[in-house]
């Protein structure tokens, strides 16, 4: 059942009419590359662009269509893809249909055969790349403003690709094809196709979750004009499966990559205000807010209240442990990232499993959870990593365990959340300074006469030795920030410990 909101269309286009609109007449583009010029020619230079994990850049300065093609041979040429089928998509921004086009004209160019899967979110590549064990590319700038595009890449069977693992080697050969003028012609040029996976990706989650019993559920999710205005009618509602228990309330489905509405970042606390009033408006047991690439998932209970991605983390375990077990595992492993609350790898030891901590990142916890064989793993930022998903990340996967253990209890979500979030958080909070080590350095030397724990797995994580508070400090790497991160037993030692450390880090 779907209910509106009074805020805007109720259901998104369907499928076939998007498919339609965005890649109607075809056509490759040309095979020569012009190179930038101003009054002589520049060399080409994508390092802007190319971050540790994926690429992502302001749409006609550092990510252009003809930059685009390049890196889609270079992806082909790297990983070795000449004669195999390559899998190209892209989110609701607007530049995402030509650039699609670009990566898949560069890639055939190189003797891929292509298959375009049209609109999609960064979770249906990975469902995709596994599935049907091809290598992909997906063109999303997940949360960053509606000016920015990226490219998302993986492996045949959704493995991650980094700047350590080919993406380095991506940019470098992209930039030769570049600065050459031209992209050489395979043998055998590849052949470009469409290929529709929203119906597989909904069936294959309904198959890891089965929600049919769930009891009923009024839900709001706010898809923040992203790529889960597309996904949750397939996925939740009933627009290619039978329907379930769910009264589903649709908040900025209207797929829009400019986002009229809100920034597509539940990150931030301002953006989830209206997903907070719906869900008290309307009287539902629970709220969902999607990133743009609908790849991270936010949950609000039924007061309106933010349940942390941490007690998420801990719902998730204990149902995938449970799992594991009743399949004969004797001790699941979890992985969980440094940041998240030390709540965490208590539940996991309680319900006989084994924590792993690792650094934050997903390209770290993806690795760690094939090294492991983990069943599941959780971030802070709400990234959520299935093993039965190629250990990739899904928001929606993790919303359907988060609904599954809601429906199958009878109490409110308020109630089943507190006791996954024992301890207090201060949240992260940035700092902007250009001396981010002599800041660190200042914390060190002020706390070397208290009885903590210092380790370096990512920044620094202070421990009290009496376990009553703990606080990580991490230095972005690509802005002047240090962030900060502290947990405690109580609110009055987590203010007391947060403002100490603020306080000389801002010194």
């Amino acid at each position: 059942m779907w209910t509106s909101t009074g805020r805007e269309q109720i259901r998104p286009a369907t499928r076939r009419r998007l498919h339609d609109i965005r890649f109607a007449g075809h056509t490759p583009l040309p095979r020569k590359i012009n190179p930038v010029t101003s009054d002589q020619t520049r060399t080409f230079d994508l390092s802007a662009s190319f971050k540790a994990y994926d690429v992502r850049g302001i749409v006609g300065d550092s990510i252009t269509a003809e930059i685009v093609e390049a890196v889609g041979a270079a992806f082909v040429d790297v990983l070795g893809l000449e004669g195999q089928t390559v899998l190209v998509g892209g989110d609701m921004r607007p530049s995402s249909p030509e650039f699609s086009k670009a990566f898949a004209n560069g890639a055939a160019t190189r003797g891929a055969n292509v298959q375009l899967l049209d609109l999609i979110s960064t979770d249906e590549l990975y469902y995709a790349c596994g599935a049907l064990n091809a290598a992909g590319a997906t063109f999303t700038a997940s949360h960053n403003p509606a000016e920015y595009n990226g490219i998302k890449m993986a492996k045949a069977g959704a493995v991650p690709i980094s700047s350590e693992t080919g993406l380095k080697e991506i940019q470098a050969l992209a930039e030769q094809y570049l600065n050459t003028g031209s992209i050489p012609v395979a043998e055998t040029r590849g052949q470009i196709g469409v290929q529709d996976v929203l119906k597989g990706y909904a069936e294959y989650l309904r198959k890891l979750v089965d929600l049919s019993g769930s009891r009923p559920l009024k839900v709001v999710v706010d898809a923040g004009n992203g790529m889960a205005g597309l996904t949750t009618p397939a996925v939740l509602g009933d627009a290619l499966l039978p329907t379930l228990p769910f009264d589903i309330i649709p908040l900025y489905f209207e797929l829009d990559g400019s986002f009229p509405n809100h920034p597509a970042n539940p990150l931030e606390p301002e953006n989830l205000r209206d997903l907070q009033a719906a869900v008290v408006e309307h009287g539902a047991d629970i709220g969902l807010a999607f990133d743009g690439d609908a790849d991270r998932c936010f949950v609000i209970d039924e007061n309106g209240d933010a349940v942390s991605p941490s007690a998420i983390t801990g719902m998730v375990a204990r149902r995938e442990i449970s799992r594991a077990k009743a399949q004969g595992e004797a001790t699941p492993t979890i992985i969980h990232n440094l940041l998240t609350s030390r709540a965490v790898p208590e539940l996991v030891a309680q319900d006989g499993g084994r924590a792993v901590r690792t650094r934050v990142g997903h390209s770290f916890i993806k690795a760690v959870m094939a090294k492991e064989g983990a069943v599941f793993g959780g971030e802070h930022s709400a990234h959520f990593y299935f093993r039965d998903f190629w250990n990739a990340d899904t928001g929606m996967l993790a919303a359907m365990h988060v609904l599954a253990a809601l429906g199958e209890q009878g109490g409110p979500l308020s109630e089943l959340g507190r006791e996954y979030e024992p301890y207090i958080s201060s949240g992260e909070i940035n700092s902007e300074i250009e001396d981010k080590a002599g800041a660190v350095e200042r914390v060190r030397a002020d706390f070397a006469n208290d009885d903590v724990d210092v380790d370096h797995l990512d920044g620094s994580t202070f421990t009290a030795a009496d376990g009553s508070y703990w606080f990580n400090l991490r230095p972005s790497n690509t802005e002047p920030f240090l962030r900060l991160n502290a947990e405690a037993t109580d609110q009055a030692t987590m203010e007391r410990v947060r403002d100490r450390v603020l306080a000389l880090v801002r010194r």
